[in-house]
């Protein structure tokens, strides 16, 4: 619901703001008051173009802020969490700078966001109607889902929509097999050879350092034997020489007699004593380390550098890392796997999506059975609101054909069109009506539908074009049902309209030698029955004119408190 506007030198508004609220609120005015600049400052706060032009003459950019109370309008969260705004407590601000070089700058939920957010949220926040092509059913899948809204198919579609999609999946696999088939003899020989050679190999990760490091001590065995032997003798001698064993033994035992005498020399015999321990350890695995060395030698070598020649034409086939030959070689076995069971998969598959798809053929043909049969109501449903808003020769014209085309929203294409008068061809709306003729075209609609939907915001503009007396009030009556589950915002020139609003709103012009400029203000009382005389007769002091003001509003208000 939009609860706040502000606009700020927009063409002959210097400064306004219009409070809204729930229920039909009706904005009137002489003509040329402003009433447009109203309707162009909602406009910009939907996305609609800018044009410089509608600035305030000697001013260099107009302001429009709107703020809307939306505590659970998912869409509408979505929309602004994904352009970085926020919604604050259920309340929306949005705002546009339009600006005489032409750039613009908007901003929703306190983020600055494209024009383009602004008319994506405007579509899900209101509906307008008037005298251009807004007109929120114009395209046929909006047609479509107008009537799937009026006849309660949404669970009906919900069940089909998950068998098309699975159909579709299991569809769309069995065209890959197929298509893969086409190629699959020269790939099953290519995988068979690449997978029987790999698994021969046998490769192992990590496996090709090894073996390099497994060569090189083998290539330098003799050099690092000598190095190895003349260490151990250092370390352990089997002669009677001092080795470093023996020595550091000698002189722990010497320091231990003598540290009794300073406990700081008892410290070091500890340290002699790790030592002794260390040097024993490393002489152990030296003395391993040349048994190790003795075996294998030359033929050893021989065998790693047949390994490594095989590892590395393997890496220049399917590598050219090991690890990456080995991931080749799984992926090439499932691939093979796949291949090789293919026809199989294949028959498999296609007794599925017979079955899926006569899923969806049956419940393709129930949701049309129910369009068609909504169809029907809905026809008759507008048509007699037609009839009660000044044109009783139009109907509506709703045509649900089938097609062999599943979609995922059924098998139907919808049409809403308008028999203008008895005998005539229907045409879409929007054509070959006034735009008075579809405001109302569209408020038969709207106030049918309305029944069957939760809405947001409806603005009608020169609903009442063309009309006057008892179709008039018809009208008002139609805008005064359909604001009691919506808020409706109308622009009239009909006191008849005027009479059925929960508030009533006037734009006033003001004219001098230096400025020219509109306000807005919200009429109570007695204000309200002198705008709703002038509506009616153009005379404002008139005790007659008032007279059938207050038993007009009167009357209206017993409907809608009803």
């Amino acid at each position: 619901m939009i609860e706040e506007i502000s606009i700020r030198d927009l063409g002959v508004i210097s400064e306004a703001k219009l409070q809204f609220g729930p229920g039909l609120t009706v904005l009137t005015g002489e003509t040329g008051a402003g009433k447009t600049m109203v309707l162009t400052a909602l406009g910009l706060l939907l996305g609609e173009r800018s044009d410089s032009s509608a600035i305030r003459q000697g001013q260099e950019q107009a302001f429009v802020e709107g703020r809307w109370l939306v505590p659970n309008h998912i869409s509408a969260q979505e929309i602004v969490s994904e352009a970085g705004g926020q919604i604050d407590s259920g309340e929306l601000i949005v705002n546009r700078t339009v600006a005489r070089d032409g750039r613009n700058r908007s901003a929703v939920g306190g983020a600055s966001a494209p024009v383009s957010v602004l008319a994506t949220l405007g579509e899900k926040l209101v509906a307008v109607h008037g005298q251009s092509d807004q007109i929120r059913l114009k395209s046929a899948v909006a047609q479509r889902e107008a009537l799937d809204q009026f006849s309660g198919v949404a669970e009906l579609l919900q069940k089909y929509r998950e068998s098309f999609d699975a159909w579709k999946t299991v569809q769309k696999r069995v065209e890959e097999l197929k298509a893969a088939s086409l190629t699959r003899e020269a790939e099953l020989q290519s995988l068979r050879e690449a997978v029987e050679e790999l698994d021969r190999l046998e490769p192992k990760v990590g496996e090709d350092v090894e073996l390099a490091e497994q060569a090189q001590r083998l290539t330098h065995s003799e050099e690092l034997r000598i190095a190895a032997s003349a260490a151990h003798e250092f370390l352990s001698s089997e002669n009677d020489g001092d080795d470093a064993i023996a020595l550091v033994g000698k002189a722990r035992r010497i320091l231990e007699s003598a540290s009794a005498h300073d406990p700081e020399l008892g410290r070091i015999v500890e340290t002699l004593r790790e030592l002794g321990f260390q040097l024993g350890e490393n002489a152990a695995l030296l003395s391993g380390y040349l048994a190790s060395q003795e075996a294998g030698g030359a033929s050893e070598l021989e065998r790693i550098q047949q390994r490594r020649a095989e590892l590395i034409a393997a890496m220049r086939k399917y590598g050219p890392s090991l690890d990456e030959v080995i991931s080749y070689h799984e992926s090439a076995g499932k691939r093979l796997l796949d291949l090789d069971s293919s026809d199989e998969q294949i028959e498999r598959l296609e007794t599925e999506v017979s079955g899926l798809f006569a899923v969806v053929e049956d419940l393709a043909g129930q949701i049309t059975a129910v369009r068609k049969h909504a169809a029907l109501r809905l026809e008759q449903a507008v048509t007699e609101e037609l009839g009660t808003l000044a044109m009783g020769g139009a109907t509506l014209v709703v045509t649900v054909t089938e097609s062999t085309d599943y979609q995922s929203h059924g098998v139907d294409q919808v049409s809403i069109q308008l028999a203008a008068y008895p005998g005539a061809e229907p045409r879409p709306i929007g054509k070959g009506a006034s735009g008075g003729e579809l405001s109302r075209i569209m408020l038969a609609i709207e106030v049918v539908l309305a029944k069957t939907e939760q809405a947001l915001t409806f603005i009608f503009d020169e609903v009442d074009a063309g009309v006057g007396g008892a179709a008039a009030i018809e009208v008002g009556r139609r805008l005064a049902q359909l604001a009691k589950v919506a808020q409706v915002i109308v622009v009239t020139h009909l006191g008849q309209v005027a009479a059925f609003a929960n508030q009533h709103l006037r734009v006033l012009k003001t004219v001098s030698d230096q400025y020219t400029a509109s306000d807005v203000v919200s009429l109570h009382g007695e204000e309200r029955v002198e705008e709703i005389a002038r509506m009616l007769s153009g005379m404002t002091e008139s005790d007659t004119a008032k007279a059938s003001a207050r038993e007009l509003m009167v009357r209206a208000s017993e409907f809608v408190n009803q």
